[in-house]
């Protein structure tokens, strides 16, 4: 089992990177404790609830991939959506909870597919999604799937680059926000 995580905390700046860092060691901690990644992310959740603040909300999603089920398990805490080619078809991985620490009694569903020989999980921040044109385009989840579509067959790393490359392109390089993309392929 390999579990792939992939987050985005509100704000800017120390508050927002101390959030993170702190939620990091949490979730590898109960990654280890809890094969689940809904009860993972509900376990996180009331952790950092005890010490939120009103401003202090996380977006994540946990993917855990079973090499000898060839399965792929996810949850996701209010994160946006992001994407798997499975067979070639595109698989939508959406928000299965609210962001994390918004409600500590929150509930998070988990989510089985089928995750076989060459099929690639694509995660990233809504940077990705948000990346926009000086007239306010978004790059959006269309061109994310097309891009995955036409570039299906290169290795995870030049995939995950070029996708980068192009909302960066899109954006004329000026981004307003921190861009994360993430790819694997099963082997």
């Amino acid at each position: 089992r390999i579990a792939v995580v992939i987050g985005d905390a509100t704000g800017h700046g120390v508050e927002a990177s101390i959030s993170a860092f702190q939620s990091k060691y949490v979730l590898r901690s109960f990654l280890r404790r809890f094969r689940d990644p809904g009860q993972v992310l509900e376990e996180l959740n009331q952790h950092l609830g005890t010490s939120a603040g009103p401003e202090d909300l996380l977006s994540l999603l946990v993917a855990v991939i079973d090499t000898q089920a060839d399965t792929l398990r996810y949850a996701s805490a209010g994160h946006c959506a992001n994407m798997a080619l499975i067979e070639r078809e595109l698989v939508m991985l959406g928000s299965t909870g609210p962001l994390l620490m918004l409600d500590r009694e929150a509930s998070y569903a988990s989510r089985e597919l089928p995750f076989g020989k060459e099929d690639l999980l694509v995660l990233y921040t809504d940077g990705l999604v948000e990346a926009r044109t000086s007239a306010k385009t978004q790059f959006g989840a269309e061109r994310i799937g097309s891009h995955l579509r036409k570039e299906a067959t290169g290795s995870a790393d030049v995939l995950a680059k070029s996708l980068l490359d192009a909302a960066v392109d899109h954006a004329s390089g000026h981004l307003e926000d921190d861009l994360t993309v993430l790819a694997v392929r099963r082997r």
